[in-house]
């Protein structure tokens, strides 16, 4: 083994919590507990370049359906190159007390990349599903840039916009911007407002501004 090979041999994995309430989760401009509060929390472990986590929250789903939370199993691998930090990585998505025959669960794979460029922070990502949430059975690809300033101590401003492509008809564009203030060094606030271009699609998919506090430790 190298040094750094036995360091990380030595040191384990490096373990992150965090736990958060918001007024209305939102995912790809899409509430998922329509346009209800939604309490999360997570789970990540960090050993050298790879990663590995669980986030569940509670979720509400229009008409006659019952299911109740979201469980998101992740991992994968963050790098550097050429000054961009890279991450690779696969999430599975899986609901709880789904109906029977919604097909619900699905994985995506995700390739990220980010560069700060002094105070500003600008990125993209993609995720591609092969077999994407329902029972349609579409491919879906999200495509997404986002960016993020720190104008003041304390304070981050970010925001983003992203399509989602479906192999049916329901593609539909999404963005957000909003501010976040670190209360503490383990508690953030974060002010957004989301929207998408498809609001006749259903009230889930309207303009819609969200609060939220995290806890980090």
């Amino acid at each position: 083994q190298d040094a750094a090979a036995e360091t990380v041999a030595a040191t384990g994995p490096q373990w992150a919590f965090n736990i958060a309430g918001t007024s209305d989760y939102v995912f790809r401009g899409v509430s998922q507990t329509e346009e209800g509060a939604a309490i999360s929390g997570g789970v990540d472990a960090t050993v050298g370049s790879f990663y590995a986590g669980a986030w569940a929250s509670n979720v509400s789903f229009p008409g006659d359906d019952d299911t109740s939370a979201e469980i998101d199993l992740y991992g994968g691998v963050r790098t550097e190159a050429s000054g961009w930090n890279l991450d690779l990585g696969v999430i599975s998505y899986l609901y709880a007390n789904q109906p029977t025959g919604a097909d619900y669960d699905y994985v995506e794979f995700k390739a990220a990349a980010s560069r700060a460029f002094g105070p500003a922070t600008l990125g993209a990502a993609v995720y591609y599903s092969p077999d994407f949430f329902g029972a349609s059975e579409d491919e879906a690809t999200y495509v997404e840039a986002n960016a993020a300033v720190s104008p003041a101590d304390r304070w981050t401003v970010s925001g983003a916009i992203g399509h989602q492509f479906l192999s049916s008809d329901l593609d539909y564009t999404t963005w957000n911007v909003g501010a976040a203030y670190q209360l503490t060094s383990n508690l953030a606030v974060d002010v957004r407002y989301h929207d998408t271009d498809e609001h006749d699609f259903g009230d889930i998919y309207g303009s819609r501004a969200v609060a939220s506090l995290k806890a980090t430790f």
